[in-house]
């Protein structure tokens, strides 16, 4: 493949048995759409059964029907696929969350995704832009009380809309907040979060696993200076005990 980004990891599958299991996966941020669908396409041929994606990365209609594809064809089942995606900013408020799902759900064309995350801690203004701004283009910020957003997120898993939910780029204080809150129906079953924000992450590790969430690590091979392969294996082999997504982005051009 030329630049080593994708990679088998090793993880404790804690979503729906103790048992480890072996996932080949891949994050699609800054996967364009007009590669996306290839490069789903060819992730699930060579083996991938983890799909790392997002409203936010704006190529879900692609991914998912690289999904679908692959499923008809007679190479995966549904239930082969391990399938990620991710609550937006601006939709924190507890009414629209269920939306957001659905939007994604009808993008990919599936019934349900097998992890829902709340992407993002800092809270955005609804409204058709990404990023909302005022005239003067500074970001418009709303107050949500992310309690609400989560218990909105169990209403999801509850309508079978999301078989597992978790959060990404929490901190402690964040992550203690939604644990301890009262009449928490379901615990996050991950925290994923950038491979170089691990170093920052490592003194509260033992709290993070007291409560059994599982510590996802997005694009690992960031931590690296060269795109060598040794070097790269050699990042991946020192994250062990997370759950590894390598990114696509550096490799796919050199693979399509």
């Amino acid at each position: 493949m030329g630049v080593v980004s994708l990679f088998l990891c090793i993880v404790e599958q804690i979503f729906t048995s103790s048992k480890k299991t072996q996932f080949r996966g891949i994050f699609m941020a800054k996967v364009p759409k007009d590669k996306a669908l290839e490069a789903t396409k060819w992730a699930i041929e060579a083996g991938f059964r983890h799909v790392d994606c997002a409203y936010a990365y704006n190529n879900e209609e692609y991914v998912g029907l690289a999904i679908r594809s692959k499923i008809a064809d007679g190479t995966v089942k549904r239930e082969d696929i391990f399938y990620t995606s991710k609550l937006f900013s601006n939709s924190h408020r507890p009414d629209l969350v269920r939306p957001a799902l659905e939007r994604s759900l009808k993008n990919l064309q599936l019934d349900y995704v097998d992890l829902y995350l709340i992407h993002f801690p800092v809270s955005l203004k609804p409204g058709e832009e990404m990023i909302p701004k005022d005239e003067n283009g500074k970001v418009l910020f709303d107050t949500v009380d992310l309690c609400a957003t989560w218990e909105a997120m169990e209403k999801c898993k509850d309508a079978g809309l999301a078989k597992s939910i978790g959060v990404s780029n929490f901190n402690r204080r964040l992550l203690e907040m939604i644990l301890n809150k009262p009449g928490l129906k379901y615990k996050p079953v991950c925290n994923q979060v950038s491979a170089l924000s691990l170093l920052s992450f490592l003194p509260f590790m033992p709290l993070f696993l007291s409560y059994w969430p599982s510590i996802h690590s997005f694009s690992p091979t960031d931590l690296c200076k060269r795109e060598d392969s040794r070097e790269q294996s050699l990042c991946l082999e020192g994250h062990r005990g997370f759950l590894l997504v390598p990114g696509l982005e550096k490799s796919y051009e050199k693979v399509l």
